[in-house]
């Protein structure tokens, strides 16, 4: 069974290829939208206040405060172990799990050295500092050691939290902690080995005495069925006026809890993924347009976001039957909310301890597949709200790898558009936090040696042309007073197709474009040595004058020798292709540029070569290339590298390179690269490279 999961999904992989490509490759990795830490951290928190132009951040031994526009400290306040504990072998420090604002506090509590404790802290506006008023020990609330699972929540002065009782993680439980209302907490029996992702308050205006909160999880699957996957995705809910039972029977206990299966799968395949790893939220006016965004993995290493309708959700707790029960259902209906629970009937209490469970399962929006999925480990979401130029509203994921990479996603319809691969950092690193900051515009992410902030209106990416701006399809840029500028009324899109036909027939907008210059914010991948330490090379910015220059540049190549010419990718949902004498060439995409093979010149080579990028209905020239015979013997041509020395009269760069008088080596080369050939991730690598099989199997093809 297991296996045909596995190949049912290598299907659906190949199938949705396309889906699972960045526009665009980027980085923001500025000092300006950086602040780095003193000493490396293995865990950070961030809270932002809804209203606030401030972060607050919690680490190791200290909470700071910063300003989200400059990204600058504004307050630091050490907060480290206190009691005098003994910590035996395990570091005495105070990592920091939780912050919120509590009963107009800043509430602060940390791992304390394996001893919990938790602290109000009072900001004194006037000069920016905190100051401690009142201390409470947090066992409940945060857990004993940082890497233990844990949440927290404040609705209307109470707070809630989620976080081992003991320090071996045991009696890990959902809980209403402290506030104005009494304590409650969960039976032990309702949950196994679960992990809680989120929790969320759903305000109701119309009816606030019927608010939920909603608690998102997943737990060990009690189906022992080997083929089974190890857990299941959860919703739960409570009710905000839940006081637990009588003192006769469930006191301090829910009697408002529920649970019901969240599903993202692909029904006709039989493919599901169970693994809860993130939640967002996107609350609406109206509590019935909220949606949920759940980011799920597999057992498969696939992820994918299913969207879920919080009246749907609302629905299935509502109507549904209860799972192993069979009598009739009690009025009122368990799960009802019941200002005063305490009077609430044995008969409706008994079915919430005994079955809490819901038959019917929570389906997300689209039922016959996922809205996104991908080979890609992400690992956080969060979705943001934008008004686009004609003031129509658009949904933008903003979703983590692994690896510490950004991926800003266009939620169109049903389907899923990648606007951009955004790095925030240049090497790969584990994101450890990260907070929207939707009124800014901005996405703050924590590693563990930096704070970035990336301006999701950075707009000077698609700045070339209207066309560029356009092709983007990304709701924070229109085209505006001849620049892509942040979106205003009035600018130019065409966010749900892309098709250029909108903007102005200018001279800038033909099909015959000049393309823009480099920008620096530009990812250039395989920019490097196709040999290690002997040429020929794929053109890099350091041997270009411009990697996206027209030209048209000159190459004089002798006759019997293997040759290439390499065009800049920037847009990866192009088509590129080598025009020559009316024919068009096939152009193989090696990471970022876009290479013709010649296995040996003959007179019908030389010519004129163009370089053309298609998409959608934009056509472009990228780059022009004259390549002329050298009549001189090979071995006595000049290097063709360029100059390094400084001229005022540079020649043009090169943009193609004889190979080398036979293409055995490149074989020889290839032969190498398959003795390291990684089946599992499809490509080979090298020390300092890595490049796709597909593009190995191509360049033996071409070069046999």
């Amino acid at each position: 069974m297991k296996l045909f999961f596995f190949i049912a999904w290598i299907h659906f992989a190949f199938t949705y290829c396309m889906r699972d490509i960045p526009r665009l490759i980027l980085s923001q990795d500025s000092i300006d939208a950086r602040l780095e830490y003193n000493t490396s951290q293995n865990h950070t928190v961030f809270f932002h206040p809804d209203e606030g132009d401030e972060l607050y951040v919690g680490g190791t031994d200290f909470v700071f405060q910063i300003d989200v526009d400059t990204n600058r400290i504004i307050e630091l306040f050490p907060l480290s172990t206190t009691g005098g504990q003994t910590c035996g072998e395990s570091p005495c420090e105070n990592v920091i799990t939780v912050i919120q604002k509590f009963q107009d506090s800043l509430f602060v509590c940390g791992t304390n050295g394996n001893k919990p404790q938790c602290w109000k802290l009072y900001s004194q506006m006037a000069n920016h500092t905190l100051e401690i008023v009142e201390s409470y020990e947090g066992t409940g609330i945060s857990p004993h050691i940082y890497s233990q699972n844990s949440l927290s929540l404040t609705v209307e002065g109470d707070l809630y939290a989620a976080a081992p009782l003991y320090s071996d993680g045991t009696s890990l439980q959902f809980r209403r902690k402290a506030g104005s209302r009494t304590n409650v907490w969960m039976y032990d029996k309702w949950v196994t080995e679960p992990t809680f992702i989120s929790a969320s308050w759903v305000k109701r205006r119309d009816e606030p005495s019927n608010e939920k909160i909603y608690l998102f999880f997943r737990e060990k699957n009690s189906d022992s069925n080997p083929e089974a996957d190890p857990w299941i995705s959860r919703v739960a809910q409570v009710c905000k006026v839940d006081e637990g039972g009588s003192k006769r029977f469930f006191q301090n206990i829910w009697t408002s809890f529920l649970k019901a299966r969240l599903v993202c799968s692909i029904p006709s395949e039989s493919l599901y993924f169970n693994r809860l790893q993130d939640i967002y939220v996107l609350h609406a006016e109206d509590w019935r347009e909220s949606r949920v965004y759940a980011l799920f993995s597999s057992s498969w290493n696939g992820t994918a976001v299913c969207i879920y309708s919080m009246e749907e959700i609302d629905r299935i707790f509502q109507s549904s039957t209860f799972k192993g029960y069979d009598k009739d259902i009690p009025n009122p209906r368990p799960g009802t909310c019941f200002s005063s629970s305490k009077d609430l009937p044995l008969a409706t209490v008994n079915v919430v301890r005994d079955h809490p469970e819901m038959t019917d399962w929570v389906q997300p929006i689209q039922h016959l597949s996922p809205f996104y999925m991908s080979n890609y480990n992400y690992t956080k979401i969060v979705v943001d709200q934008v008004q686009a130029a004609d003031g129509t509203m658009h949904n933008v994921l903003l979703i983590a790898t692994d690896t510490g990479v950004i991926h800003k996603i266009l939620e169109d319809g049903c389907k899923a558009f990648i606007i951009s691969e955004i790095h925030l950092s240049n090497h790969s690193a584990v994101i450890r936090s990260m907070k929207l900051d939707s009124k800014k515009r901005k996405l703050v992410v924590g590693f563990s040696e930096q704070i970035s902030s990336l301006d999701l209106q950075s707009c000077q990416e698609y700045n070339g042309s209207c066309a560029a701006c356009v092709l983007a399809r990304d709701p924070y840029c229109a085209w505006v007073q001849s620049a892509c500028r942040p979106t205003s009324p009035g600018g130019i899109q065409n966010i749900h197709e892309g098709q250029i036909n909108v903007c102005l027939k200018t001279e800038e907008n033909t099909t015959t474009e000049e393309p823009k210059k480099p920008n620096t914010n530009r990812v250039r991948r395989g920019a490097k040595s196709f040999f290690h330490s002997q040429p020929p090379k794929l053109i890099s910015d350091a041997q270009s004058s411009s990697p996206y220059t027209l030209g048209p540049f000159v190459h004089s190549v002798p006759l019997g020798v293997p040759f290439y010419l390499a065009c800049p990718i920037d847009s990866y949902h192009a088509q590129y292709t080598w025009e020559n004498l009316g024919q068009t060439r096939p152009c193989l995409q090696l990471q970022a540029s876009c290479l013709y093979l010649i296995p040996s010149m003959q007179t019908e080579h030389y010519g004129e070569y163009q370089c053309v990028s298609r998409e959608l209905d934009y056509t472009k020239v990228v780059r022009v290339v004259h390549v002329t015979q050298l009549l001189s013997s090979p071995e006595h041509s000049p290097d063709p590298s360029p100059d390094p020395s400084p001229d005022p009269s540079p020649a043009p760069a090169r943009t193609g390179r004889p190979l080398l008088k036979s293409a055995r080596p490149i074989i020889n080369l290839v032969d190498t690269m398959n003795k390291v050939y990684n089946a599992a991730t499809c490509v080979v690598e090298l020390p300092g490279w890595t490049v796709s099989c597909a593009a190995v199997a191509v360049l033996m093809q071409l070069l046999q």
